[in-house]
């Protein structure tokens, strides 16, 4: 993600050190870094990274009352007079903090053997993810076929049961013109016990990320999490007590505000909406989840567009150079003897990349084996996809007969009224 994306930036004051006086400007937010640029000069006079805080407080002082303090390497910056509030600004570059110390581990972890086979393996497990994501949603989806025609099948037995009925009325056994014998009385069939078991319980999560909720004004910031379920999406607090949850039929529209800031909003008429703003560092693996689940509802405004271009169009040049750079470099971890570059047709850069780098053995195996992941994945997919296909013809063949079927009966009840 690019560095110079303004996460958020706030109004206040900052303590200047060298002169001994407040000056004015504003805190900025960055995905690795804080800044803070005077009004006036508009100098840059606070620029560090993320990881290199130690502490971030909430002190004041007979001087200084309501401020921020940032300790970053033996050195403390303060904060104040800071809008909308202290508390907001606090969560906010607290949550980022934390995250980015978390994925500094995992990144330090991984920097150990940084070669080529692992960057290549961190991508295709990621396609792979996003996969296994996308099966969660079709599986759900056929779930609900399959429930949408087991109460087509049951309407079709109750209308079977309403002709049976609709023509003992019409001619009934005791009317002495009739050539009907006397039948006996229909066997009531014992109620089926419902077994529709709860999908809030069984559903699986999809992904689970920390965010900052926003919800009606922006002083009322509170840490909290999202939660994206295959039937839509869940907002709970820091103690897992739901605060909201919205089934994929609620939401009405979202807007991707930045890379990292979304907000989820359902209308209503003659009462106000519904309407949550969710910050997260995590947001950006959300954010092509909920693009697929509400594709037509989903809006990427004018600081995200720069995230969806980046997203969508090098994506495909993107995805083809892994393959292309996957096959090349298992081919010669099998074919070490062959010449690098002296197939025609081959990018300069893939080239380059071959004589600079290559893969052990252990990563190739592990290669071939997310990529036969994929192609299973992929094969699933398909094949969910003509069932689900064939499901909805069949949908649609029952609802036309089921809705013959009623207008029929209306009409026969019409004429005994």
């Amino acid at each position: 993600m690019n560095e110079d994306i303004r996460i958020h930036s706030w109004p206040c004051s900052y303590y200047l050190d060298t002169s001994k006086q407040w000056v004015s400007g504003r805190l900025s937010l960055t995905p690795v870094a804080i800044k803070f640029t005077a009004d006036k000069t508009g100098e840059l006079l606070v620029n560090f990274h993320l990881s290199s805080i130690s502490e971030i407080k909430k002190e004041s002082s007979n001087l200084i009352f309501s401020s921020l303090t940032i300790l970053e390497k033996n050195t403390k910056h303060w904060f104040s007079s800071l809008q909308p509030s202290r508390n907001v600004v606090f969560n906010i570059l607290e949550h980022f903090w934390r995250e980015q110390l978390l994925s500094s581990e995992g990144a330090g972890a991984a920097a150990l053997q940084p070669t080529k086979g692992k960057e290549l393996t961190g991508l295709l497990t990621g396609s792979q993810k996003r996969l296994e994501d996308t099966a969660k949603v079709l599986h759900y989806q056929g779930e609900q076929f399959d429930n949408i025609m087991r109460g087509l099948n049951k309407i079709e037995g109750d209308m079977d049961v309403a002709d049976r009925l609709l023509t003992e009325l019409e001619s009934p056994s005791w009317w002495p013109f009739s050539s009907k014998l006397w039948k006996a009385p229909l066997e009531t069939k014992p109620k089926e016990t419902a077994t529709v078991s709860d999908s809030k319980n069984q559903e699986g999560i999809i992904i689970r990320i920390p965010v900052i909720i926003t919800h009606r004004t922006d002083s009322n910031v509170k840490p909290g999490k999202l939660t994206l379920f295959a039937s839509g999406l869940e907002i709970s607090d820091c103690n897992s007590q739901v605060i909201h949850r919205f089934e994929s039929k609620d939401v009405d529209d979202i807007r991707v505000h930045t890379p990292y800031e979304i907000s989820v909003r359902q209308r209503f008429i003659g009462k106000p909406d519904t309407s949550y703003r969710l910050l997260s560092a995590k947001m950006p693996e959300a954010i092509p989840i909920l693009e697929m689940q509400f594709s037509k509802k989903i809006q990427f405004l004018e600081d995200a567009l720069g995230f969806v271009g980046a997203r969508k169009s090098p994506q495909v040049d993107l995805g083809t150079s892994i393959w292309q750079a996957a096959t090349g470099l298992l081919g010669g971890v099998v074919q070490p003897s062959s010449p690098v570059g002296g197939r025609e047709g081959m990018d300069n850069d893939q080239v380059q990349l071959q004589k600079q780098e290559k893969i052990s053995q252990e990563e190739a195996k592990e290669l071939k084996q997310i990529l036969k992941k994929l192609k299973g994945l992929a094969l699933e997919t398909e094949a969910e996809l003509e069932r689900q296909d064939e499901a909805l013809d069949s949908i649609t063949t029952s609802v036309d007969r089921a809705t013959l079927n009623i207008d029929k009966q209306n009409r026969r009840i019409k004429k005994l009224a």
